[in-house]
């Protein structure tokens, strides 16, 4: 069974800090942003009573955003055809079961 106990205040001010970041660096930053919301939505997120937990860093992610962005632009954006899903994946693969 899948339970979520998030709200939509402390969403919300997670949502608007994520947006700062991004917005005010020219997207530069967006790993950051990402990584806020994930564990956000993470810890108030439970299967079979167990809590998720995002392990995933914007350390990790940065240097591979940065070809991403770079990639995108190139591209006039149809590399982003490719981008959307690898950040679903890393997301995934950053996402367990707390202990």
């Amino acid at each position: 069974m899948f339970e979520f106990k998030g709200g939509a205040a402390t969403y919300w001010g997670t949502a608007i800090l994520g947006g700062l970041i991004t917005i005010l660096t020219i997207g530069i930053f967006y790993p950051f942003a990402l990584v806020l919301l994930e564990r956000w939505r993470a810890k108030h997120s439970y299967i079979d009573g167990r809590q998720l937990v995002f392990t995933g860093s914007a350390i990790g992610l940065f240097g591979r955003w940065l070809l991403w962005l770079l990639l995108i632009f190139i591209t006039l954006g149809i590399y982003s055809f490719w981008v959307i899903p690898a950040i679903q994946k890393w997301k995934w693969e950053n996402t367990s079961f707390a202990d």
